[in-house]
């Protein structure tokens, strides 16, 4: 401030500081004041903070990273939704909402208050006749997705945040254009920063067989995206209304194992036969028309085929979240099975970085007697967030929460399962981002079969992983300490 008005500066230089400092004063003011979809206090602080202690690169930060998704864009989306498929959701919703709590499945009646915390959104419909299989290796996921985009016989639908045209991408796309060649409905959706070395013009010879491919939140000015901090995170591929996909897998080589960085790849996929397909597609469809100006999907009833009798007995609900959304449906979705678990909760999380208040339901989930259980990686993917996680970690081993770094590559899988009877997998982490700033897709199933076969493998993980003890992590080094400090004031905002 006073550089400003001190005369024996260059008045060029005087500028350029008071123009900043103009520029931050209204950052502030919008930022307390008329930014509404901010999500919280410590985050705005955060802001606050960075914008006064480093001007002009906090400015240029909060440009690319801070502004939230706005109501009306996201009300954008909604418009684009299809009117025919929202009744029949509709009716879905409401017919299930009437069996819910007199259910003849034992785990769907028992734990009904789940069911309703999740019934917010049309696609959150519960359905009873999933054909589900798990899938916890890339390669073995990849050979069977492979293996069905080949016999696709009307249409695909892909939406992945990370899609990179190596070996195995560019086989998958070869698949697809191979099958828009036949005259099948192709589109893929990308998420513009996850998937920052793809381009449009990559997929020339696709367009040209008539393959149709968006971008999410393209960047309005080429290699500048002011986007940053609002990812599309879903991973959904939907074949002829009878098969979907969805988990933690992007597509990829380092997916299969083949990054020397991060070794073997650990992650945890769900390929599903029945209704819930069709929230799947209504999902796919919904993203979809929110980034195409070119083609809106209209209801087309080869979308939604009669997909619910194909050897299926597993309840199944679709949560979504978006940026802009009051109703975090994942986040409470997750805390409403801490806040059920009476024997155990065991969960999968590369990126853990919660609000105090999930925190303390696991604190008190572990004093109250439930086995709590965490897998996080043993190497970071991301810096600051990996250093991160290890701060959130560390109150939980303090109350008893067993927490175990896995040591056999990387683990990358969202998972989490309370008394052998509920499971949750999909896209989102455990940490603010995927919770308030991710398009994020999770499944809910009530099955014990389900949760017995992801219990299974956690149990196969723990082998190849290692307590963080309390002792274990008192050693760290003051290097490690001064890391964990800047990515603990950096977390609201990471």
């Amino acid at each position: 401030m006073q550089l400003i008005f001190d005369p024996s500066v260059s008045p060029i230089y005087r500028g350029v500081l008071a123009f900043f400092f103009v520029i931050n004063i209204a950052l502030a003011f919008i930022i307390v004041f008329l930014d509404r979809d901010r999500r919280d206090a410590t985050a705005t602080w955060a802001w606050l903070f960075l914008l006064f202690v480093v001007p002009i690169l906090g400015f240029v930060i909060y440009i690319f990273f801070g502004r939230a998704v706005r109501k009306k864009r996201e009300q954008g989306f909604h418009h684009n939704q299809i009117d025919d498929v929202k009744e029949r959701m509709k009716t879905q919703l409401s017919d299930a909402t009437n069996k819910i709590n007199h259910s003849d499945n034992r785990i769907v009646k028992k734990h009904a208050d789940i069911v309703n915390t999740l019934l917010t959104k049309e696609p959150t419909f519960l359905s009873y006749d999933n054909n589900v299989d798990i899938y916890t290796d890339g390669h073995a996921l990849f050979d069977q997705m492979k293996e069905d985009l080949r016999n696709a016989k009307s249409y695909i639908h892909l939406e992945y945040y990370v899609l990179k045209l190596d070996k195995l991408g560019s086989e998958i796309v070869d698949i697809l254009q191979q099958k828009a060649e036949e005259g099948l409905e192709v589109k893929i959706l990308y998420d513009a920063v996850g998937s920052k070395t793809v381009y449009k013009s990559k997929f020339k010879k696709f367009q040209e067989a008539g393959g149709q491919v968006e971008a999410f939140f393209q960047a309005k000015i080429p290699l500048i995206n002011f986007r940053l901090n609002n990812r599309n995170h879903r991973k959904i591929l939907v074949i002829d209304g009878m098969t979907g996909y969805v988990g933690g897998f992007n597509i990829g080589d380092e997916y299969l194992g083949l990054d020397e960085n991060f070794g073997y790849w650990r992650d945890t996929h769900l390929r599903v036969k029945g209704d819930g397909v069709d929230a799947l597609q209504l999902s796919f469809i919904h993203d979809w028309n929110s980034q195409s100006h070119r083609e809106q999907l209209e209801f087309n009833n080869k979308y939604f085929p009669d997909n619910a009798k194909q050897g299926g007995d597993v309840p199944m609900q679709i949560a979504l979240s978006a940026p802009s959304d009051n109703w975090h449906q994942i986040e409470f979705g997750y805390m409403k099975m801490i806040m059920n678990a009476k024997e155990s909760i065991y969960m999968h999380s590369p990126y853990f970085i919660p609000d105090k208040g999930y925190i303390n339901a696991l604190r008190i989930a572990a004093k109250a007697g439930v086995d709590v259980r965490l897998i996080i990686p043993n190497k970071p993917d991301h810096i600051f967030v990996y250093w991160a996680t290890i701060t959130s970690v560390a109150q939980l081993i303090r109350d008893g929460v067993k927490v175990y770094t896995y040591e056999n590559g990387f683990i990358h899988s969202k998972m989490m399962i309370i008394d052998d009877e509920v499971a949750s997998v999909g896209s989102s982490n455990m940490d603010i981002r995927s919770f308030e700033l991710n398009f994020e897709i999770n499944a809910f199933m009530y099955d014990e079969n389900i949760v017995k076969e992801l219990k299974a493998a956690f149990i196969e993980d723990m082998k190849v992983s290692e307590e963080l003890t309390e002792e274990r992590y008192e050693q760290r080094s003051n290097w490690i300490k001064f890391k964990q400090s800047i990515a603990k004031l950096a977390s609201p905002i990471l």
